[in-house]
């Protein structure tokens, strides 16, 4: 546990570390540390922090709320789990399982003492040797609840299906789980949960109860012209600016999927790979799969006057 961390529990202020009283102190923090987040969503993260609540954030795919996770992780000085959820997912998987290779080498080379020394083998206390702890192997949701305080990150939720929910729903309103061979595990403080959703299908109302809500949006020009120098400084400010502005006029199209500020970060890093230092017609059409990630996109992208484009991107730089 880091000293704020504990001082934090301690005296009754959540998670939050010494000195991060405001929303605005942890947003300042949190951009420290390369987010740069706005401010309802610096207050909703305040508030899970204060609270102990978990965050729920939905949005559309790239706009940064897996980094919500990491990023309070290094605010908070604490370590990150993170759970990415698939169809299919079960408890076993998210929780623990036991090392079972381990255990049958303990059990061969106790058999094998008990062998050489000539004994017979209790059968009662072999078994409960087994399923010491040592052989547990710690998934995601143990660890935080053992690593604590920590940062529990349950991406992409919307792709487990409703039987996970539930039995996820019971574990954050307990922060403790039942291990039948061992007893129950319970945390010494709570993590701070940060879950997100791409809102492939809609979650539980019972889930999103037990949360924090907050809908995080693709961001306006400037904090993401801010973003993409932060995150790529080494990049020219007008490629920087030509990007951006290329990038919400591609946002305003009828796309499949939209471009979020991962697309916007890795066409501006390929951009300056290429030795780019502005954005011209040529090497935006034929860099546009950084962007665009469906044929259909792409193909409504070159039918655009990228001419056009690219003249209100110079404009805005």
């Amino acid at each position: 546990m880091s000293e704020g961390a504990r001082n934090a529990s301690a005296t009754g202020r959540g998670l939050l570390p010494e000195g991060v009283d405001t929303p605005s102190v942890l947003r300042a923090a949190l951009g420290r540390h390369h987010y740069l987040a706005d401010e309802g969503l610096a207050t909703a993260a305040f508030l899970a922090l204060r609270l102990h609540r978990p965050m729920f954030l939905e949005g559309d795919a790239g706009v940064g709320k897996t980094a919500v996770g990491a990023a309070l992780a290094e605010v908070l000085g604490v370590s990150l789990l993170r759970l990415q959820c698939y169809e299919g997912i079960d408890a076993s998987q998210a929780l623990y399982d036991w090392d079972f290779p381990r255990q049958l080498l303990h059990l061969r080379a106790a058999e094998a003492a008990h062998t050489v020394a000539g004994e017979v083998v209790d059968a009662s206390a072999l078994e409960a040797e087994l399923y010491d702890r040592r052989f547990l192997l710690a998934r995601p949701l143990l660890a935080a609840l053992e690593q604590s305080p920590s940062v529990l990150l349950i991406d992409e939720i919307d792709r487990a299906d409703d039987e996970f929910e539930a039995f996820l729903l019971e574990l954050l309103s307990e922060f403790a789980v039942s291990v039948p061979e061992l007893g129950t595990l319970r945390a010494d403080v709570p993590p701070a949960v940060v879950l997100t959703s791409n809102r492939t299908r809609e979650v539980s109302d019972a889930l999103k109860r037990r949360c924090l809500y907050h809908w995080v949006d693709h961001p306006d020009f400037a904090r993401e012209v801010e973003i993409v120098r932060t995150r790529l400084p080494h990049a020219a400010a007008r490629l920087t600016h030509q990007v951006v502005t290329a990038v919400h006029v591609l946002r305003g199209q009828d796309l499949l999927k939209p471009p979020g500020v991962a697309e916007t970060l890795d066409w501006t890093e390929a951009l300056v790979a290429l030795g780019a230092d502005s954005l011209e017609a040529e090497v935006a059409t034929v860099t546009l799969g950084s962007v665009l990630k469906y044929r259909e996109d792409l193909e409504r992208a070159q039918r655009l006057d990228v001419t056009a484009m690219l003249r209100e991107a110079a404009a805005g730089a």
